[in-house]
C-alpha cells in the first residue's frame, strides 16, 4: 500500500454532483482529489435536462459555455395516434429577462454535461481519477481514511472530509450505514437506448402512448443523429438487447417501419427508484446527488438537485476548513434534504401521471425550473427575518442589469461570480455602513457593491432601469448579504451594520 496522502476533501464519484462540488472546492484553493470507480467518463444520455437554476450555477462554476454549445431548446412533443402526430407544448418557452437570464430548460445528453464539468476541473488543475473504487472508510478524530482500489493496487487517502457522490448504489452511504428509505418498482421498467436513427423527424420529442401504460418515446439529442429511446417494458418482458430485436420492438409498437436504427451507442434498463437517505452524512462524511436521493426521470429533477447539493455543500466545507464553526455543516442536510423530499414528490406524481396518459403530467413549468426553491425557515434563514416586497432570506438572489460609473452595463450575476460572499448596499445610508462591515481574512472574501437608483447618487453602480429595485422588491435603503451559492443570507432595512455582522458570524471564521 502506498504512503497515505493528507488532503482537504476526497470526492467519491465524478458525475454532475461530485464534479460540481469538486469545482467549487478547487476554486477555493483547497487540496482535493476526485475518484470514480468507472473506467472512463459516463457515455450515455440518461439525465438530459438542465434546469434554469442549474444553468445559473454552471455559469458561476465556469462550465456554462460548453453546456450551451452541447445542447439546445427542448422541441415540442409529437403525440402519435395512428397516422396522426399531434404537437404538444411540453415546456413553456421564455425570453431572457434581467432577473432570469436563462429561462428555458436545456436539452443536453448527460455525457456532454459530465465532460463540460470535467473540462472545467482540468482548467482548474484537477483530473478525475477513473478506475478507482472506494472499498473502506474509517473515521477518527479530525480525519477520514479511505481505501481506494485500482488496477495498480490499493491506496489509502486521508482527508479532512469526504463527499460521497457515487450514485444510487453508493459505497460511501453503505460504509456509513445510512438507511435509504423508499421503494423500487421492479415490475415498472424502461429500456433506454441511445441510437443513430433515420426515418424520424428531429423537430419533435416523439411519444407513442398505448393502453395499459404502454409507451415508447424518442427524444432527439442535439448536434447528432441520435435519439434517446424510452421503451416501457411489460412486467414479464425480457429487455431486447440486440439492434434487430430493439428495432422490432419499436416497429411493433409504433407501426412505423420507416424508422431505422443504425449505431447503438448506449443502453440501460431503468427501474423507478424513489428513495431518500435518512441522513446526509455522518461525522466528516457527506452524501450528495443520487447517493442521497433517487428519483423517477419525470421532470428532469435528479441531476439538477444533485448538482445543487454540491453547490450548497462546497462553500460550507471551505468555510469550516478556514475556521468557521463546524455547525455550519449541519445546515447542509437541514437545507437540502427537504428540497429533495419535495422533488421526489413532484417527479413521482409526474411519473404516475404519464403512466395514466394524463396530459398534464407532460407539462413542465415553474416547479421544475427550480428558480423558486428556497431555504427560508431553515437554520440560516429564520422565518422571523426582514423581507422585501419580493424576497425573503433564503431565497435565490435574482440577476439584474446595472451600470458602472463609466456608464457601461454589467449584470449583477457577473459581480456575484466567484467563491466570495457579496454585500449589496442599495441607497446612500446602506452604502455608508457597507464599508464598515468587518470581515474575516480567512475563508471566502466579501465583495462590496454599492448601488444607487441613478448615477447621480455617486455610488459604484446605478440602477437606472430599476431592474434591481423591481427584482429585489426594494422600497428604500437596504443591505443584503448574498451567500457564495447565490442565496440571500441576510436582509437589513435598518441597523445595517449590526444585523449584517450578526448574520455573518454563523457563516464565517
Amino acid at each position: 500500500m502506498n504512503r497515505p496522502q493528507v488532503i482537504d476533501v476526497l470526492v467519491v464519484g465524478a458525475g454532475p454532483s461530485g464534479s460540481a462540488v469538486a469545482i467549487d472546492l478547487v476554486r477555493r484553493g483547497l487540496d482535493v482529489r476526485i475518484v470514480d470507480r468507472s473506467p472512463h467518463a459516463f457515455d450515455g444520455s440518461r439525465a438530459k435536462g438542465i434546469q434554469p437554476r442549474s444553468l445559473e450555477i454552471l455559469e458561476d462554476l465556469g462550465a456554462l459555455d460548453d453546456v450551451l454549445a452541447g445542447g439546445g431548446i427542448y422541441p415540442k412533443l409529437g403525440l402519435h395516434a395512428g397516422p396522426l402526430a399531434v404537437p404538444w407544448k411540453m415546456f413553456p418557452r421564455g425570453e431572457p429577462t434581467p432577473d432570469v437570464p436563462y429561462p428555458n430548460t436545456w436539452l443536453i445528453p448527460q455525457f456532454r454535461t459530465d465532460r463540460a464539468l470535467h473540462t472545467r476541473l482540468s482548467e482548474l488543475g484537477l483530473k478525475v481519477e477513473f478506475g478507482r473504487e472506494l472499498t473502506e472508510l474509517t473515521q477518527g478524530g479530525d480525519m477520514v481514511a479511505a481505501r481506494v482500489a485500482s488496477a495498480d493496487g490499493t491506496e489509502e487517502i486521508v482527508a479532512c472530509y469526504v463527499v460521497g457522490a457515487d450514485g444510487g448504489s453508493s459505497a460511501v452511504r453503505k460504509q456509513l450505514g445510512v438507511g435509504f428509505v423508499g421503494t423500487t418498482h421492479e415490475s415498472d421498467r424502461m429500456l433506454i437506448v441511445d441510437a443513430s436513427v433515420t426515418g424520424l423527424a428531429r423537430d419533435r420529442w416523439h411519444m407513442w402512448p398505448g393502453l395499459g401504460g404502454k409507451l415508447i418515446g424518442a427524444c432527439p439529442l442535439p448536434h447528432s443523429d441520435m435519439f434517446q429511446w424510452m421503451v416501457r417494458l411489460a412486467p414479464d418482458e425480457e429487455p431486447p438487447s440486440e439492434k434487430d430485436d430493439i428495432l422490432r420492438r419499436i416497429h411493433d409498437h409504433t407501426r412505423d417501419r420507416r424508422i431505422q436504427l443504425h449505431d447503438i451507442h448506449w443502453t440501460s434498463v431503468f427501474r423507478p427508484n424513489i428513495r431518500l437517505a435518512e441522513s446526509y452524512g455522518r461525522g466528516r462524511v457527506f452524501l450528495a446527488g443520487d447517493a442521497a436521493h433517487v428519483h423517477t426521470p419525470a421532470g428532469a429533477q435528479g441531476l439538477n438537485t444533485g448538482m445543487q447539493d454540491g453547490y450548497n455543500l462546497g462553500w460550507k466545507l471551505g468555510q469550516v476548513l478556514a475556521g468557521a464553526d463546524p455547525a455550519l455543516l449541519d445546515t447542509y442536510e437541514a437545507e437540502r434534504q427537504p428540497i429533495a423530499a419535495g422533488v421526489l414528490g413532484l417527479s413521482t406524481a409526474k411519473w404516475g401521471g404519464i403512466a395514466k396518459l394524463d396530459p398534464s403530467s407532460m407539462k413542465r413549468g415553474k416547479d421544475e425550473q427550480q428558480l423558486a426553491l428556497t431555504y427560508y425557515g431553515g437554520p440560516l434563514a429564520p422565518a422571523d427575518g426582514v423581507r422585501t416586497e419580493t424576497l425573503r432570506v433564503g431565497d435565490r438572489a435574482p440577476d439584474a442589469e446595472l451600470r458602472g460609473t463609466d456608464g457601461a452595463g454589467i449584470r449583477l450575476f457577473d459581480l456575484f461570480r466567484g467563491p466570495h460572499f457579496t454585500a449589496l448596499a442599495y441607497g446612500p445610508r446602506a452604502a455608508r455602513d457597507l464599508e464598515r462591515i468587518a470581515w474575516p481574512t480567512a475563508g471566502a472574501l466579501l465583495k462590496r457593491l454599492a448601488v444607487g437608483p441613478t448615477a447621480a447618487d455617486g455610488l459604484g453602480f446605478s440602477d437606472p432601469a430599476k431592474t434591481l429595485r423591481r427584482a429585489y422588491g426594494l422600497t428604500g435603503d437596504a443591505l443584503l448579504l448574498i451567500r457564495p451559492d447565490g442565496y440571500i443570507g441576510h436582509i437589513a432595512t435598518s441597523g445595517f451594520l449590526a444585523t449584517t455582522q450578526s448574520a455573518a458570524r454563523a457563516m464565517t471564521p
